[in-house]
């Protein structure tokens, strides 16, 4: 999706809820993963492993996507506590034809030579690494004002259409799921969550109130049923 495109579309198309639809933005194949055999060591080339969405290739960025940016913090500051600072030193995790030249590296799971007495800060002038400006990434002037503003944009659209997309059969066992997931809540949540799902489509809200409905009259017999049983058990 080009940013022009980004521009002109009906919803955030960064927002994890929607769906980019494959015969409109079809994938592009950018390589290819090999998996040819099975580990030797489960933990040494298992458990160590550290992958983190932030390890990208020079000349792809990532998204606008926020839940994205969480992620390229929170992974490698997860791989930190979990295997400590070298994490990338350990053999699974290192490059094939280089080594990993991390500066904050004295620590749990330092691998050979801990770089030697190179410098641990950056930038140093030592041979350290530099920044590549060829590498800089893409960069776009943004103004105006900061604030709060009522989210008008298209819900349920892709829902409508997911739900259309159904058979008769799948229509109604997600809405038995649903009402089964929701009988528990307060009447008055339930009774939000069906105009939700009327908004996306009339049908879609009336059969998950119908089956509402039913799971409730069921907990109602049943809850007539015990009232006996109880009265005695509590005279006795």
């Amino acid at each position: 999706m080009t940013p022009e495109q980004v521009k002109k579309m009906p919803f955030n198309p960064f927002d994890v809820t929607k769906v980019w639809y494959e015969d409109e933005f079809p994938l592009i194949p950018i390589g290819k993963f090999t998996l040819n055999r099975n580990p030797v060591n489960f933990f040494a080339e298992v458990e160590q492993l550290a992958f983190s969405p932030s390890n990208l290739v020079p000349g792809i960025e990532p998204s606008p996507d926020k839940v994205l940016h969480g992620r390229m913090f929170a992974y490698g500051d997860a791989q930190r506590y979990r295997l400590g600072v070298n994490f990338a030193q350990i053999p699974v995790n290192a490059p094939m034809r280089s080594r990993a030249a991390n500066v904050q590296r004295d620590g749990l799971m330092a691998m050979g030579e801990n770089q030697g007495n190179a410098p641990n800060y950056y930038p140093n002038s030592y041979g350290g690494p530099q920044d590549r400006r060829e590498y800089q990434q893409s960069s776009s002037s943004v103004q105006g004002d900061v604030a709060r503003y009522d989210d008008s944009e298209d819900n349920v659209s892709q829902v409508r259409k997911f739900y259309l997309d159904l058979s008769q059969e799948e229509r109604q066992r997600l809405c038995e799921n649903i009402a089964e997931s929701l009988s528990g809540a307060q009447l008055f949540i339930q009774k939000r969550a069906v105009k939700n799902f009327s908004d996306v489509h009339p049908e879609y809200g009336r059969r998950v109130l119908v089956e509402l409905d039913k799971l409730g009259a069921a907990k109602q017999a049943e809850q007539s049923n015990l009232t006996p049983i109880l009265q005695k058990v509590t005279l006795h």
